[in-house]
């Protein structure tokens, strides 16, 4: 354990013990966690502190400009004057996001066709 998890501890289990944290507004609710079990446990404090400062990592980045390209794709024609542009820009991104070993079906749309008609079937 890392010196610093072991102070973080030490004072948790202080506060626990002096009965700190009884009584809290939420107490007995659960958290709602993000899912970071992908990320190795000596990354996750500077993979949280990265997120909590609205820095991602390029293939988020990838993937969320490629989401607003794909958007405004779908605003203009095809007779749009830069539609073969933003198409060039969205290959491009496509292309980088499979590089990094990353799945692109999120751009055609296939998810949340599925997802609305599962939610449908219920």
């Amino acid at each position: 354990m890392w010196l610093l998890d072991q102070w973080a501890e030490r004072h948790i289990l202080d506060a626990q013990n002096k009965g700190e944290f009884d009584n809290l507004p939420g107490c007995g609710v659960p958290l709602t966690l993000d899912d970071d079990s992908h990320v190795p446990p000596e990354l996750r404090v500077g993979y949280r502190l990265l997120k909590n400062a609205g820095c991602l990592p390029p293939e988020l980045e990838y993937r969320r400009e490629a989401i607003a390209l794909a958007d405004l794709l779908n605003g203009v024609g095809e007779n749009h004057p830069q539609h073969r542009e933003l198409q060039c820009r969205l290959s491009l991104l496509e292309l980088k996001l499979r590089q990094a070993g990353l799945s692109t079906d999120f751009l055609r749309g296939d998810y949340a066709a599925k997802l609305v008609q599962k939610l449908n079937e219920e």
